[in-house]
């Protein structure tokens, strides 16, 4: 190795990061620094920060079950290189190195050195990736077109043979149901981008896995635009009927169907349990507003809720929540 390889290896600063139930062993090379972390909500706070400040060129986390996905996101959220690798490669990377045996316990310090030997890509979302993603959920939305089609079916049908059919035929629906979505978490879960989504888009009551998901991907454009633009896009912002001197009542159309569909289950959801929808809803029927038009107004707000915390990267917070 030449001395210019070796000094661009010095220079290259690398932070492994082994995590357990309970801390986050964090470990930087060239540095040898050295820090563990607790691994809890405020854990997670202060590893963000820390990470921030150390101008890391590259974060590496190993795939332990799950137990990364909260850190990974959180990482991925505030803009740091963080890649999850496979535990494997850190395995082999370390008997290489002859200092790993069966039983040893790989630590943060191994997993930097891999980092930093290694160099795995940080990789940006392809296009493709994002189209096959919402494409997957847009059949998710067709499947369950068909279950509902049928269960009518199945009430009307006096035969007992086409209802046996027709049973069968749904419990089939079903099972497509669970592969798709047993596919999805495993497309979101190849990217830190995406889990770093989903788990900030969770964090607002009222705001399930499935919506987050077709958020995410229906509606890539979240966070990137205006609280007008992004009310206009799902078909929630209030569209004038006026001429001359009629002036007609507002009416929602337009916009994205699959996507306001669900937004509509979200919010009734979070006017029983989120604290910010709850109070503004009771607020407009307080003044005497129809519960319908009501409902399209916490949606409304609640788009923007979500527009805003996408763009920002802050998880749910019921006070900025109810300035947006």
């Amino acid at each position: 190795m030449s001395s210019r390889e070796v000094r661009a290896m010095e220079e290259f600063r690398c932070v492994g990061i082994d995590v357990s139930k309970d801390t986050f062993d964090v470990a930087m090379e060239p540095d040898s620094e050295r820090e563990t972390i607790e691994h809890d909500g405020a854990g997670i706070e202060r590893a963000v920060k820390v990470l921030a400040a150390a101008r890391a060129d590259l974060i590496v986390l190993e795939a332990t079950g799950g137990l990364e996905i909260g850190l990974a996101s959180a990482l991925a959220q505030a803009g740091l290189p963080v890649v999850v690798v496979n535990p494997r490669q850190v395995r082999d990377f370390a008997k290489s190195l002859g200092i790993l045996a069966k039983t040893d316990r790989i630590d943060a310090k191994v997993i930097a050195r891999f980092g930093a030997a290694t160099r795995p890509e940080v990789r940006a979302l392809p296009e493709e990736a994002t189209r096959d993603l919402a494409e997957l959920m847009r059949r998710r939305q067709a499947v369950l077109k068909m279950i509902v089609s049928e269960q009518n079916r199945l009430e009307r049908s006096r035969s007992r043979e086409v209802r046996r059919r027709i049973t069968r035929h749904v419990r089939f629906l079903e099972k497509e149901i669970e592969d798709i979505d047993q596919e999805l978490r495993k497309q979101i879960e190849r990217s830190p981008i995406w889990m770093a989504t989903t788990d900030l888009l969770q964090s607002v009551p009222g705001i399930g896995t499935t919506t987050a998901i077709v958020l995410l991907s229906l509606l890539p454009e979240l966070g990137s635009l205006t609280r007008k633009q992004v009310a206009k896009l799902v078909g929630v912002a209030p569209l004038n009927n006026d001429s001359g001197k009629h002036h007609g009542s507002r009416h929602i159309r337009g916009g994205r169907a699959c996507v306001r569909h669900k937004l509509y289950m979200a919010t009734l959801a979070a006017i029983r349990w989120n604290p910010v929808i709850k109070a503004h809803y009771r607020h407009l029927v307080d003044q005497g507003k129809n519960k319908k038009v009501a409902i399209i107004a916490c949606m409304r707000k609640l788009i923007v809720i979500l527009n805003a915390m996408a763009r920002d990267g802050h998880r749910w917070n019921p006070e900025r929540a109810a300035e947006a």
